[in-house]
């Protein structure tokens, strides 16, 4: 129904797609997966006409065609579900559900009562019952996600792609949305499902393609994969005899002698974490390991008080704190290094020194005036300890590599001096010389006596960095690999299990 050959996007310092053949089947759920960076965004966005390929063919239908706007591939037939909803929040659900194509009466206006009627009947179909003529904000995110759904699916559609469609979604939604997939595939139209979740993948899908670093590893039936095959291909490891001596069903808290520097404890976030417990000691590093969408980065930000909890604690040295709070994390001794440092951390417009100072200028300043000369002390401190090549703390933080904005992050928190440092994959997007002196940096500070927790998709770097290894699978923690345990392959193992298995 829908292929590509050869299919290649470039853009400024990336090869985004390299050679990429990808075909979908009426009649098939396809599975396409790939961990962050592999192109699995930038493939749907030139089959649904966001994106013009650089080279390549692509064919639907059997002929040849080239997408020059998303509206030229919605009218082919081409319908697509994002993971984030891309809807109208001020109108009403029904006017969502038809925009662009709403009922019109014989004088060419719009004929709400047959469009509330039809609205009903869709959004009934997959049990969900709102009123229509509500608008789209006051429902919940999942519900949303549902209405999105029903667009997707109303429609003259004969391929529709599902970009993390149950992200949003609970349970009871989920099942609803595996109903529908079934559907669509039973009515002849070809399904393109993109999701992390493993189990979700061997349930209803049929075929898949693997993307890394922007090229097809792997395509084919599904049900000649398993799972730990399947994680081997996404993470580009070589798959060796399994050790199972050291993996251990997560259990809590890891025992030692010395008192914990952090406790989280049993932190619940709807559709995000399910109770996740995670304790480091002074001079521990605590690597939390798992896929992308396994929990991780919100583990991090929940700890950090930047993402808010239903349930669970957070202490700092036995003394609680409240959670929810990144002001009160802070004042705690929690840091946190967030994944991507251009949206969530640096400040590109402003210098280095103002960015090294921006966390302590409360410390650092007095009835309203801000104390100059020890921000001059304190930034000349870390860009000399951190070797943060810059021509001087005045040049805009924006303009330094990639390494050098991650050293002046890192020089923000540890000028709060932290008890407890969160690090979101610190050397993502940096070179090799850079990411050597990251890795020195941490084993300096735990060293030191700070306790660190490493979050990292490079697994030689969680394995080589790490004194263990808590491994979390669809926001729960599911093994713990201490000391000898923490290898390449228990992590694999971890990562793959199936739940449905015994002692899984």
């Amino acid at each position: 129904m829908l292929s590509v050959s050869g299919l290649t996007k470039t853009f400024p310092g990336v090869r985004a797609l390299d050679g990429v053949d990808f075909t979908a089947r009426a009649g098939e759920v396809h599975a396409l997966i790939g961990e962050n960076g592999a192109g699995k965004s930038t493939l749907i966005k030139v089959l649904t006409g966001v994106y013009e390929p650089d080279a390549g063919e692509l064919t639907y239908d059997g002929n040849p065609v080239r997408f020059g706007t998303p509206l030229e591939a919605q009218h082919a037939g081409i319908s697509t579900i994002y993971q984030e909803v891309n809807l109208v929040p001020l109108m009403s659900v029904a006017r969502n559900l038809f925009l662009g194509r709403e009922p019109r009466g014989r004088l060419g206006l719009i004929d709400f009562g047959r469009m509330h009627r039809e609205a009903e009947e869709a959004l009934r179909g997959l049990g969900v019952r709102v009123d229509v003529r509500r608008p789209l904000r006051e429902l919940g995110l999942g519900a949303q996600q549902m209405v999105a759904l029903a667009r997707a699916v109303s429609v003259d559609a004969r391929v529709v792609v599902m970009d993390e469609p149950t992200s949003s979604l609970e349970p009871r939604e989920v099942q609803t949305l595996f109903g529908v997939i079934r559907m669509l595939r039973e009515r002849g139209i070809a399904v393109i499902y993109v999701s992390h979740r493993l189990d979700e993948l061997y349930e209803v899908c049929d075929a898949v393609t693997v993307l890394r670093d922007g090229k097809v590893v792997h395509s084919g039936a599904l049900a000649e994969l398993d799972r730990l095959r399947l994680v081997a291909l996404m993470l580009g490891r070589e798959i060796q005899d399994v050790q199972e001596e050291g993996l251990t069903q997560f259990t809590g808290a890891h025992e030692a002698t010395t008192e914990p520097v952090l406790q989280a404890a049993e932190l619940t976030a709807r559709n995000r974490l399910h109770g996740v417990s995670v304790t480091i000691r002074p001079g521990e590093v605590v690597g939390l390991g798992g896929l992308l969408g396994s929990g991780r980065s919100e583990t991090a930000k929940a700890i950090a008080g930047a993402l808010p909890t239903d349930s669970g604690t957070v202490a700092i040295g036995g003394t609680r704190i409240r959670t929810g709070s990144t002001p009160a994390a802070i004042r705690a001794g929690i840091s946190l290094l967030p994944e991507d440092r251009k949206a969530e951390g640096i400040v590109p417009g402003l210098s280095v020194r103002d960015n090294i100072a921006l966390a302590a200028l409360p410390r650092l300043s007095r009835l309203g005036l801000v104390n100059e000369r020890g921000i001059d002390e304190v930034v000349d401190t870390f860009i000399d300890r951190l070797r943060i090549k810059a021509s001087s703390p005045l040049q805009k933080v924006g303009e330094l590599s990639g390494g050098n904005q991650q050293k002046v992050l890192l020089a923000r928190w540890l000028a709060m001096h932290p008890k407890v440092l969160l690090l979101d994959e610190p050397t993502r997007g940096i070179d090799i010389g850079a990411k050597a002196e990251v890795q020195a940096l941490v084993d300096e500070l735990a060293a030191d006596g700070l306790g660190v927790l490493l979050i990292s998709s490079d697994m030689e770097e969680l394995i080589e960095g790490s004194d263990r290894v808590i491994v979390l699978k669809d926001g729960t923690a599911v093994a713990e690999l201490t000391g000898p345990a923490v290898t390449e392959e228990n992590l694999l193992r971890a990562m793959a299990a199936d739940p449905a298995e015994p002692g899984a």
